[in-house]
């Protein structure tokens, strides 16, 4: 230990030197280079606990005997991952604070917004023993930062402990009081992977490939946006022609478990993993089916713990002036395993999968030292049973909400939990009675929220929950009345808040990913599918006609713009035919409009008169989401019960005209999860 602590101490002092000498960059890297190699020695000893080496003003390295990790001091960035005799599993051409960090998107209100790295100014070691140690690295805000630094507290903590191939890391947010407004798009860790070593990426069990490089992205064409580019000179040519685009890899939360590398054909070490493990989302923001980023070319892997992606700026996290706030992000695991020979490498992603669920199992752990982090005994649960009952559907008889989503968030209304970023969330599956248990709760107060596939709309419990450290709460019978006002005319999909029932064409095939190929259930996630909708209908929009037409095959995923050319572009007005063969009842039909996405958009919705102005209904400008452009088949979900006057239908032949009337270019639109048309009921029930 003496040896190792005098090396560190005598590098750090001759690398200062070397630059005050001006020395040259191969004598600096050859500096590097005996670092490395001395660590990578000393990383393979065995020894029986963790070991903190924190003597150099400037870094210190915790090691466990398994992985070893080196941090600037007191910033907190994590400038090097030793482990298996691979020196790092960083990417060390990059600068120290672009290796592994904490990054933060603000804004102060209506101005643009700011990218941060957040590093500390005070550095401390919370716990050091041969079991555990746990790193702080901490900001505060002062009014000298303002404009310049989120206003918010931030400590960054890192914990590794013995017998643990990886490291933990969570970070605590903090607004006391008198801070000044402030809007929060992302918070998230970033780790930059060794772009020589890293090139196999597993995302689930279907979705794992061989990847491109940086360098063929930086070689190749970009395309609609820059995050999407074709690879016309990739080192391997067999990425020749593809896309890559880091949205072709985002999942939903509550699958967004376990993602990470593995490197492949190493020459100088067996293949090693490196892996992203979350073992609960309840730090996440705007629920359980919120798309977020996973890892992508870099190599990169990612913890999003707030994002604005695939909801745009309505589940930012606003704080007024003077707000005060706390919340804990995480911890999420870091790990990292090995492979005896090539043949074994897959099983990596394998090993990472049972890893994840130990994690789960350990979840909340107990060994974090913050006393923001609620341990095991101090949460809370919630139990009961959802029913759903609609009053034109099986007779209107009670029915099990099977597999219906049941979720604790903040007090809010029907549905808010989808743009609630600010406090947790605890979701769980009914079974297929309805029955339901939320556990591990942090104490509080909450809205009980559920919404159950098949059926449109938002249950939300009419009480407030209020959590106690280790209280039980169990609920009655809970029943879901979904939105409906009579029998049903005609409907369009299956209500599930997603648009992957639809038609989704064909990719093109000079723009396509391999991966999704032979995913097909995943083809939504190809490039350029929105530009289809004009190879398709160049010049007449799509026409369904109840009764005749298919919704798998004949309702285009997506409802956008029309391409004229020249970057141009125009409204798209979508028409459904439709017979009512008997005589029209006095009343309101309602029309149920679920929207599964909606980007920049204004719907217009025109019953028998495609020039009725005003139409029968607006949604005006709405949304943000992004989904057609990224590859989602949903954003945020939105539905409009809208009355139709009896006297807009005739008897016969009816046409529902759906125009979507903003076009500046090819992302707007919106994407339909089910649309139904009710009659007026012919008696009060």
């Amino acid at each position: 230990m003496k040896e190792k602590v005098f090396f560190l101490w005598w590098f750090g002092m001759t690398l200062r030197l070397c630059f005050l000498l001006g020395a040259s960059c191969s004598e600096k890297t050859t500096l590097r280079r005996g670092l490395r190699e001395t660590l990578a020695k000393q990383s393979t000893t065995s020894k029986s606990g963790v070991m903190v080496n924190s003597n150099n003003r400037e870094q210190l390295v915790v090691d466990n005997g398994i992985v070893a990790v080196t941090f600037s001091r007191p910033e907190g960035y994590i400038l090097g991952i030793s482990y298996n005799g691979i020196d790092n599993i960083l990417e060390e051409e990059n600068e120290d604070q672009d290796r592994g960090y904490l990054d933060v998107v603000w804004n102060t209100p209506g101005k643009p917004s700011n990218f941060q790295r957040i590093h500390g100014t005070i550095f401390s070691v919370i716990a050091a023993d041969e079991n555990m140690v746990e790193l702080s690295f901490s900001k505060s805000w002062t009014s000298s930062l303002n404009g310049s630094s989120v206003p918010m507290n931030i400590d960054i903590r890192y914990i590794l402990r013995s017998g643990d191939s990886g490291f933990y890391s969570y970070a605590i947010f903090d607004r006391p009081e008198g801070l000044p407004a402030v809007e929060i798009d992302q918070i998230r860790i970033v780790f930059k992977l060794n772009k020589d070593r890293f090139n196999y990426m597993a995302i689930s069990d279907e979705r794992q490939r061989s990847m491109p490089t940086m360098r063929d992205r930086e070689t190749g064409q970009i395309l609609a946006y820059p995050e999407a580019v074709l690879l016309t000179r990739p080192i391997n040519p067999e990425f020749r022609g593809e896309v890559d685009d880091k949205y072709q890899y985002s999942c939903e939360n509550k699958v967004n478990t376990v993602h990470g590398w593995i490197s492949v054909d190493a020459a100088d070490a067996p293949p090693v993993g490196f892996w992203m493990i979350t073992p609960s989302s309840e730090f996440r923001n705007a629920g359980p089916i919120k798309q977020d980023l996973t890892s992508h070319v870099g190599p990169i892997t990612l913890s999003m713990f707030v994002s604005t992606h695939y909801a745009g700026k309505e589940v930012t996290m606003a704080f007024q002036e003077g707000e005060i706030y706390k919340k804990v992000f995480g911890p999420v695991f870091a790990y990292v395993n090995n492979a005896s020979n090539e043949d074994d490498t897959l099983s990596l992603w394998s090993d990472a999968v049972q890893q994840q669920s130990k994690e789960v199992r350990s979840w909340p752990y107990d060994f974090p030292k913050s006393v923001d982090f609620i341990p095991p005994n101090q949460r809370g649960i919630v139990l009961g049973r959802l029913l759903v009952q609609d009053r034109y559907f099986r007779g209107g008889r009670l029915l099990y909400a099977n597999n219906s989503y049941v979720g604790l968030a903040l007090p809010g209304d029907e549905g808010s939990w989808q743009i609630e970023s600010k406090g947790y969330q605890f979701w769980t599956q009914a079974d297929t009675k309805g029955f339901f248990l939320i556990n591990n709760v942090v104490p509080g107060d909450y809205n009980l929220y559920a919404w159950v596939p098949g059926f449109i709309g938002d249950y939300r419990y009419n009480a407030t929950i209020t959590i106690t450290p280790g209280g039980v709460i169990r609920l009655d019978s809970l029943v879901y009345v979904p939105p409906r006002n009579g029998p049903t005319i005609w409907e369009i999909g299956f209500p599930d808040r997603k648009a992957a029932e639809f038609y989704v064409p064909e990719p093109y095939p000079t723009l396509m990913n391999k991966l999704y190929n032979e995913q097909r259930r995943d083809k939504f996630r190809q490039y350029g599918l929105w530009e289809r909708y004009t190879d398709l209908y160049p010049n007449d929009d799509l026409v369904y006609t109840v009764g005749i037409s298919k919704y798998r095959k004949d309702w285009f995923f997506a409802h956008v713009t029309r391409s004229t050319g020249n970057k141009t572009y125009q409204p798209t007005t979508w028409q459904i035919i439709f017979e009512h063969p008997n005589q029209i009842i006095r009343g309101n039909y309602t029309l149920q409009l679920a929207l599964a996405c909606t980007a920049d958009a204004d719907l217009q919705v025109r019953v028998n008169d495609p020039s009725a102005n005003p139409p029968d209904f607006a949604t005006g400008k709405i949304g943000g989401d992004s989904a057609i452009a990224r590859h989602g088949v949903h954003g945020l979900y939105r539905l409009f019960s809208i009355n139709v006057p009896s006297d807009r239908f005739v008897k016969g032949t009816n046409t529902i005209y759906l125009r979507q009337s903003r076009a500046m270019n090819p992302f707007q639109g919106v994407m339909y999860d089910y649309i139904r048309l009710e009659r007026p009921p012919l008696t009060q029930i």
